[in-house]
């Protein structure tokens, strides 16, 4: 059985060769007494359910900006029951070889990938790690002239394909993404709204309902809660503040890997700029980066048709189309 799966810092997507597909948040939460441990009844529990749970487990989250944690034998028990939770999800048979391609942001450690690689050895067969624009890249049959912007929680993944397999000149990756977004309008709505009860959470569900860059097409008008009651705020200003907040760090990596390719291909590239991931939904982004790019040239800019599993989606295409036996040839592989 092949599993592709898109590792992310706040959910991970899997699709497997048998036509299973989900998507669950990158969390575990664990009993924070023995009333919690009462309430849950197992040790520990992943995923959406653990974080509807949040109010009474200690919740872990294993993937810090995209890569495992690597602080404490805690932090690799954590990676080690999410990914254990996301292979069992998939329904393997008892006598299935599982064959997995894993997707990392472009730019992890050596170290990093070595310690996913030595969990991932704990579940499946084989195991091959490879960067997550490039899983976008191979999914959407984009392998040459092409800068591929993937957008997720932790990270923002930029990457030039060139016909081969990415190296680390042609990759950059960036730690504003949308976790960085949901601070800033979380600070940017209590500056003008300092009365409103605010946090991380309440802040991610603004963005992904009013998420813009460049001028708003409507007023983003949502009701806070302040004092116990709900009051309702226009935080249009806000929003696009802390969106467009990504974009010239965004702007500047496409510039650099543009002028990586050879002259002549250039202006094709300038039509292959594609972005993926959930931050690929901000509403204006393919027009606004379109015109930041006027300088060099006109630019075709489009946006993936599902951030949600696109990125597996190229896994499992890769972990099928070409047979683990040459995968070492792709990246980094455990198992036989």
């Amino acid at each position: 059985m092949f599993l592709g799966i898109d590792l992310g810092t706040s959910h991970t997507a899997v699709m497997s060769s048998r036509g299973k597909k989900f998507l669950l948040k990158s969390v575990v939460g664990y009993p924070k007494d023995v009333i919690g441990l009462k309430l849950l009844g197992r040790p520990y529990v992943v995923g959406d359910e653990a974080f509807e749970m949040r109010s009474y487990l200690d919740i872990r989250y294993p993937l810090q900006d995209g890569v495992l944690s690597e602080i404490s034998d805690r932090d690799i028990e954590v990676a080690r029951h999410l990914l254990t939770h996301v292979v069992k999800s998939a329904e393997p048979g008892p006598n299935d070889e599982i064959c997995a391609v894993i997707g990392v942001p472009a730019r992890a450690s050596a170290a990093n990938k070595a310690l996913l690689l030595k969990m991932a050895q704990e579940v499946v067969h084989t195991a091959l790690v490879v960067s997550e624009p490039f899983m976008v890249g191979y999914g959407l049959d984009k392998l040459i002239n092409t800068i591929i912007v993937d957008i997720g929680a932790g990270t923002t993944d930029i990457c030039a394909l060139k016909g081969t397999v990415p190296g680390p000149e042609d990759q950059v990756t960036l730690t504003k993404a949308g976790n960085y977004v949901d601070e800033r309008l979380q600070n940017a709505i209590l500056e003008r709204h300092p009365e409103l009860q605010m946090n991380v959470n309440v802040a991610c569900a603004v963005k992904e309902q009013f998420s813009f860059v460049g001028t708003p097409t409507e007023v983003a008008s949502f009701e806070f809660r302040a004092a116990g009651k709900p009051v309702r705020a226009d935080v249009t200003e806000p929003v696009k503040i802390a969106c467009e907040a990504l974009m010239p760090d965004i702007i500047e990596s496409i510039e650099t890997l543009l002028r990586s390719f050879q002259p002549e291909y250039q202006a094709t590239v300038l039509q292959n700029i594609v972005f993926a991931g959930g931050g690929s939904r901000i509403r204006g982004l393919a027009a606004y980066v379109k015109e930041k790019l006027r300088p060099f040239g006109d630019a075709n800019v489009t946006c993936v048709k599902d951030p949600t599993f696109d990125g597996c989606r190229g896994a499992l295409r890769l972990a099928e189309e070409l047979p683990p036996q040459y995968w070492r040839q792709l990246g980094d592989v455990s198992g036989s």
